[in-house]
C-alpha cells in the first residue's frame, strides 16, 4: 500500500438474483481473452493520464457464476479521494461499455438468455507517456476457474 494515498476506491460487482423482475439463477460469462488483454492494459494507460492515481487493479471473472458471488472488483488508490472515486467509476463504465465480455443468465426452468449489453466503444488515450500497466493482463480474467486471486 501506497503511504501517499489519501483515498483508496473498492468497487465489488456481484451478481444479483434479478433482472427486470426475472428471476435470475447465475450468470456465464464469456470473453475474448487476447482482445480483453490488451484492453485491461489500454484502459489503465489512459486512466493514468487522466487523474494521478497511484495504483489501480481490475479484475473480471469468467465462466458460471452463482447468485452473490463477484464478477468484478476495481481498486484505485490516489492522493485525493475524488481522483480515487472518478478513476474507479470511470474503469467500471469503461469495462462494461468497450470490454469484449458477454453474459448469459441462467434462468428458472433451465431457461438461457443473452443478456442486452452496448455496443462496444473505443475511448482514444491521450499522447502524454505514462508508466506501464500495474494489472498483469491475464488477472481480468480466469480461465474457467472461480477463484479470484492466483494461489
Amino acid at each position: 500500500m501506497d503511504e501517499d494515498a489519501g483515498g483508496i476506491v473498492l468497487f465489488v460487482g456481484t451478481i444479483r438474483n434479478q433482472t427486470n423482475g426475472k428471476k435470475v439463477k447465475g450468470l456465464e460469462y464469456e470473453v475474448y481473452r487476447r482482445m480483453a488483454e490488451r484492453q485491461i492494459a489500454k484502459l489503465e494507460k489512459e486512466i493514468r493520464k487522466r487523474w494521478p492515481i497511484k495504483s489501480i487493479r481490475l479484475v473480471h471473472r469468467e465462466g458460471k457464476l452463482k447468485v452473490g458471488e463477484v464478477s468484478v472488483v476495481v481498486a484505485v488508490s490516489a492522493v485525493h479521494r475524488e481522483e480515487a472515486f472518478e478513476a474507479a467509476r470511470y474503469a467500471i463504465d469503461r469495462v462494461k461499455e468497450s470490454f469484449p465480455i458477454w453474459k448469459r443468465e441462467r434462468l428458472r426452468r433451465g431457461r438461457y438468455a443473452w443478456v442486452k449489453g452496448t455496443p462496444i466503444q473505443s475511448y482514444p488515450a491521450s499522447d502524454r507517456s505514462i508508466s506501464e500497466p500495474q494489472t498483469n493482463p491475464r488477472e481480468i480474467v480466469r480461465p474457467r476457474t472461480r477463484s479470484l486471486v492466483e494461489a
